[in-house]
């Protein structure tokens, strides 16, 4: 069967191929009753519009870009289903990237994607003001999430980390677990910097002769796992840990269990995020929640509306705020969402 053109959409509908493009494309010139049967007729018939040649009309590709740093694990898939939930709703296309947190893969996947996506989400710890003037082109808008840029050229939306972080440990204290330990992010994430200040904060101003127990870790299951044992190995064994992210809590709980300790009995754990199987392990995870497709819903609606023109949604900064969710595994025997609210000292 041979494929439809515009010129049999054209032919059909008893008009030009200029009125077909126009009508087909949003563009004026065209009256209402008529963009109405060449729709009708390009149904009928089946027409597909090339996407390369609708792209030299109107000079957009209808894509959006993401650049992660990674695609493993349930946050990055949240993102992403929360990212794509939004561009199908606007018609848009979603091509995906991940610079492993290397400054050159970042800078090789922008390169890449000039002249394929109409807008750039950029998620990576890599990448600062003078990297996206470098490597991207100033005509591409672009949304930062959990950035530290602060700029009036990029949008930034950032997760109320410190808050967060803050009021978990907070939590921890007034449950009665003054011996608070930490099990950090990679040391040049932004997330993790934050995470670790609102638990430094809290801390200090909570238990101000307490020493802290700081234990580094990279986000993954493993680091927490090897966290763990480090924090089992200590001459004072903390009374509640603190996990920058679910998955590192995730790894130093199942090393408690193998040194055959319970959780929360013998030792209370919380994590951050709220990924979905933290629900589901036992005990159940106390975290902080963030709502990490809404995250990327958020940010891809902000970008259509700086496709829009910057009139429409003028570059800014926005933070989302977190929710503390008590579970079993923090020993309060509660179960409630609270939000979470932060003191900067």
């Amino acid at each position: 069967m041979a494929t439809t053109t515009i010129k049999d959409v054209a032919r059909a509908a008893g008009v030009s191929v200029a009125s077909v493009s126009r009508a087909l494309n949003g563009g004026s010139g065209v009256t209402m009753e008529t963009g109405q049967r060449i729709r009708e007729v390009a149904n009928r018939l089946h027409y597909v519009p090339h996407a390369a040649a609708r792209s030299l009309i109107t000079r957009r590709t209808h894509t959006i870009g993401a650049l992660l740093p990674d695609l493993y694990g349930e946050f990055f898939s949240e993102l992403i289903r929360g990212i794509d939930l939004a561009a199908r709703a606007r018609g848009l296309h979603l091509l995906v990237s991940s610079s492993h947190d290397g400054a050159e893969d970042a800078a090789a996947a922008l390169r890449a994607m000039q002249g394929r996506v109409d807008g750039m989400l950029i998620l990576s710890t890599r990448v600062d003001e003078a990297f996206l003037h470098a490597n991207l082109a100033a005509s591409v808008p672009a949304v930062l999430l959990n950035s530290a840029v602060k700029s009036k050229t990029y949008s930034v939306l950032n997760i109320d980390n410190f808050g967060g972080a803050h009021a978990m440990v907070q939590h921890l204290l007034g449950a009665g677990h003054i011996r608070v330990a930490h099990i950090a992010g990679p040391a040049a994430n932004f997330d993790a910097q934050q995470r670790e200040q609102g638990y430094r904060a809290a801390m200090a101003a909570g238990a101000p002769g307490e020493s802290l127990s700081v234990i580094a870790g990279d986000f993954t299951e493993e680091s927490g796992y090897l966290a763990g044992q480090q924090l089992l190995a200590q001459k004072k064994r903390p009374h509640a840990v603190f996990a920058a992210n679910d998955m590192m809590a995730v790894g130093c709980l199942y090393a408690f269990r193998e040194a055959g300790l319970e959780v929360p009995r013998d030792i209370a754990l919380a994590g951050f995020d709220d990924i979905p199987i933290a629900r589901y392990i036992t005990p159940t995870l106390s975290t902080v929640r963030v709502r990490i497709a809404e995250l990327g819903q958020r940010a891809l609606e902000h970008l259509a509306g700086l496709l829009e023109g910057p009139s429409q949604s003028p570059p800014s900064a926005q933070t989302l705020g977190c929710e503390i969710v008590v579970r079993e595994s923090c020993g309060t025997n509660l179960s409630k969402v609270s939000p979470a609210h932060g003191r900067r000292s």
